[in-house]
């Protein structure tokens, strides 16, 4: 006999709570054990794949390990340095840039140096803002910046943690599937079932649009001649799974770098504003389309309110978890109004032999 409605609520109401709270509490703590957890999802289809080939799960483990740590090597030896050294050198500008700005802004409007002028008032409280927000930003970075000996231990846990998950992710998942309560197990397998499709849509497809938008655009800004192009292209790509952020935060950065390295070369910046309109097209009519899909059934607003909420409440590590929450609540409410939906309370009592709207779709 199963248990009443009400103790099932109130069982799964605390195991919930009981995971919020130490997701608050031991948010630092569990920081490389999620993302350890997050690459062994994602390359699990590999190791299938894999082992459809052949291989012991063993050896594919191995070779997926081998593999990531030649792209790691790869990256460190090519792309890093080059990185590290464009932003340095971007940082480095921004005085100049700052400097620069002033001086086009005072050209053009020459009632900037009126120091009662509504615009001169107006900028130089966005200044002082900025330079107070900037003191506080520094001021926190240095705080609550890492330890040389939590990033080691951050570097050498996560690759360790993704290692043994994806040895283990299927016999983790069969014993995660036999302590399922008897009476609900077909119904939590197949909520399972479509969790998984969504995140397999999303999050391993969303990171592939970000590696390789990111690619396109770091490389075709580097071969236009522009400068820190390496680094903007990263940027780009690293926020392009929020909706429109991404390639608004990098073409802006990118045009208003290019306004200011090629000021009257108006081919060089046209190319640059180019490079993000193809990338966008290709981003929505290529990208997307072929890798996330139209059926991930995670909008971008509550996508976008769950990386708030979470980052908001739990920090880094919320925003890590966002996307996976955000997506199981998602099927939920799907499932509630599916069961709404073939309920007396929905349908009444006049239309409690008509068929269900789900057998109306699929006739």
């Amino acid at each position: 006999m199963a248990l009443p409605v009400r103790q099932q609520l109130l069982t799964w109401g605390i195991a919930t709570a009981v995971f919020l709270l130490l997701l608050w509490l031991l948010g630092d703590v569990l920081l490389p054990f999620i993302v350890g957890s997050a690459i062994a999802y994602f390359l699990d289809p590999v190791a299938d794949r894999l082992q459809r080939a052949g291989f012991s799960r063993v050896g594919a483990t191995v070779t997926i390990s081998l593999a990531a740590l030649l792209i790691a090597v790869l990256l460190v030896l090519a792309v890093i340095p080059t990185l590290v050294e464009q932003l340095t050198g971007l940082i480095n500008a921004a005085p100049q840039i700052a400097a620069r700005l002033q001086a086009f802004l005072t050209e053009r409007f020459p009632e900037i140096n009126d120091s009662t002028s509504t615009i001169r008032q107006t900028l130089s409280q966005i200044a002082q803002g900025i330079q107070a927000k900037g003191g506080q930003l520094a001021e926190t970075l240095l705080s609550s910046a890492m330890s040389l000996v939590s990033a080691v231990i951050f570097i050498v846990v996560v690759p360790v943690v993704a290692f043994y998950m994806l040895l283990d992710w299927d016999h983790m998942v069969d014993r995660i599937d036999a302590l399922l309560p008897r009476d609900h197990a077909p119904v939590i397998r197949r909520l399972g079932r479509e969790i998984n499709a969504v995140l397999a849509g999303f999050v391993r497809g969303q990171l592939s649009v970000c590696l390789l938008l990111g690619s396109f655009y770091s490389l075709a800004l580097m071969l236009a001649g522009l400068q820190f192009g390496l680094v903007v292209g990263a940027i780009a790509g690293a926020i392009t799974f929020i909706p429109y952020v991404g390639s608004l935060v990098g073409g802006s950065l990118a045009i208003g770098l290019a306004l200011f390295q090629f000021w009257g070369d108006w081919v060089s910046i046209g190319l640059i504003a180019a490079i993000f309109a193809v990338g966008q097209f290709i981003e929505g009519n290529v990208l997307t389309p072929k890798l996330v899909g139209n059926s991930v059934g995670l909008h971008p607003v509550w996508l976008l309110f769950a990386l708030s909420a979470f980052g908001s409440l739990f920090g880094f590590v919320g925003m890590l978890v966002a996307v996976p929450v955000a997506a199981s609540i998602g099927v939920f409410a799907r499932f509630g109004i599916a069961q709404y939906q073939s309920s007396l309370l929905y349908r009444g009592l006049a239309g409690h032999n008509d068929p269900a709207p789900e057998d109306d779709v699929q006739e």
